[in-house]
């Protein structure tokens, strides 16, 4: 029998206690997996589609009289015949119990238009469930099934979260109920498009088509957000998912059992990113905050005295890192209080008082000129044309001063900075333009090479843009 020396027999325990301390050190998810399970539900929901409402969106073809496919066209576009019968579709989700007499916590697109809503249990318990209410913007629904002594989740703080930490989902995706899938925190208060007021939570745990509104633990098995949404080019799962914060739901939630519907805070702002080049034409060391395109008529923003071109920087002593950053806190803001907005204009940082108030269901304002006659500016040093705001224009674009592109010349200062043929500039270096003439008096005085922003109006709203003159 050949003998190991005493070196080598050391070292090779070395590396085998090395191995069952590695292995020790991963993550174990038996136990949350025990602990939560049965608080998590599946959600299977039925819609009745009408027939005739499919048959309106289909354009039935022209059959020459007498065609042999006449007699068949007509009886596949009936409506008694297959293809246009009233049929139930159906769709599942997930969710989670959060009282014990039986209110679960769900996504406003699971249940949605839902004509029956159906919470199977763990235990194969079934019940009909009835929707409380819910929220689009924030895409939380509250359901409600008859039950006592129900097991419900703990929620933990979403705030304490890290990137990197070990997350953990439970749901039914595709249907297979109770699915555990596990990973990391990848980012946190990302901003999705038409989602302005959810900081989502991303990670990589596998969600899928069934996840929808399931719960996602942190390590302690505490609720930490509810799986919402996945970024695919497929349909399913390529690593990137995202979760609304428990805190944001649970006071959803809230104002819809007790209200019976949600109030989000309102400053009157329209805002944008602060790029790179803005940050230097605005004399900002490093681009951050989110940068005042258009302060609304009548809005909080506008009687406390905020300004276009004020970048806000903090809120209520909270830092504004990038302007998706600011919609969330202001819509978790309370009505009626004073919140502390801090922001640099003219290159000083002031805090301003705001008392919000509440999001108006329609922000649409009117804004009507006068008729003045509209004298042209041919050539401009910065490489466009302008004219002077007609009565048309001002109804079009809701503005009351500025001037009118008429013309962009190629490769000139105005064309490289994005500006366009029927923009409207409304302000550039934090100066106010009034007509064709002033605003030919400014752009003269601008040095050349130096950045200044130039606050242009579209049909898609204001925006700020770079512009070097050369």
């Amino acid at each position: 029998m050949k003998k190991f020396s005493v070196p080598l027999f050391s070292l090779i325990l070395v590396l085998f206690s090395s191995q069952i301390v590695a292995a020790n050190n991963l993550p174990d998810f038996t136990t949350i997996v025990d602990r939560s399970k049965d608080s998590v539900v599946n959600i299977s929901t039925s819609k009745k589609v009408n027939g005739d409402n499919i048959k309106k969106h289909l354009q039935i073809p022209e059959i020459p009289e007498g065609s042999p496919f006449g007699e068949l066209f007509k009886k596949f576009f009936d409506q008694d015949n297959f293809g246009f019968r009233d049929r139930e579709t159906s769709s599942l989700g997930s969710g989670f119990i959060i009282s014990r007499d039986g209110y679960v916590l769900t996504n406003h697109h699971v249940i949605d238009g839902a004509d029956e809503v159906i919470v199977r249990l763990n235990n194969r318990e079934e019940y009909v469930a009835r929707v409380i209410g819910s929220d689009k913007d924030s895409d939380i629904a509250l359901i409600k099934i008859d039950g006592k002594n129900l097991p419900v989740l703990k929620f933990g703080d979403s705030n304490a979260l890290k990137v990197g930490e070990w997350v953990l989902a439970i749901g039914s995706p595709f249907g297979f109920d109770h699915t555990v899938t596990a990973g990391i925190v990848s980012a946190k208060g990302r901003s999705l498009p038409n989602d302005n007021y959810v900081p989502f939570i991303q990670t990589d745990v596998a969600i899928n088509p069934g996840n929808s509104g399931g719960p996602l633990f942190n390590m302690d098995g505490e609720v930490i957000g509810i799986n919402s949404q996945i970024y695919s080019r497929s349909g399913g799962f390529m690593g990137l998912s995202f979760a609304i914060p428990i805190e944001m739901a649970v006071d959803v939630a809230e104002q819809i059992k007790n209200t019976g519907h949600v109030s989000r805070g309102w400053l009157g702002v329209l805002i944008q990113e602060v790029t790179r080049e803005l940050a230097e034409s605005f004399g900002m060391k490093t681009p951050h905050g989110a940068l005042v395109a258009k302060v609304m008529e009548d809005s909080p923003a506008e009687a406390a005295g905020l300004q276009v071109g004020d970048i806000i920087v903090g809120f209520n002593g909270t830092l504004v890192p990038r302007s998706s950053a600011l919609p969330p806190m202001v819509g978790r803001t309370p009505i009626d209080k004073l919140a502390t907005v801090s922001v640099i204009r003219d290159g000083k940082k002031r805090d301003i008082e705001v008392k919000i108030a509440q999001l108006p269901s329609d922000l649409t304002r009117a804004s009507l000129g006068s008729d003045h006659p509209a004298p042209v500016i041919e050539k401009s040093a910065l490489g466009l044309s302008v004219k002077d705001l007609d009565p048309q224009t001002e109804r079009k674009m809701k503005v009351e001063s500025g001037v009118i592109v008429t013309d962009v010349e190629a490769n000139g200062a105005a064309s490289q900075a994005g500006i366009r043929q029927g923009d409207v500039i409304s302000m550039i270096d934090s100066r106010s333009i009034t007509s064709a003439e002033e605003f030919e008096k400014i752009a003269g005085d601008l040095e050349k090479d130096k950045a200044v922003a130039v606050l242009i109006q579209r049909d898609n709203g204001p925006v700020f843009l770079a512009l070097k003159p050369q």
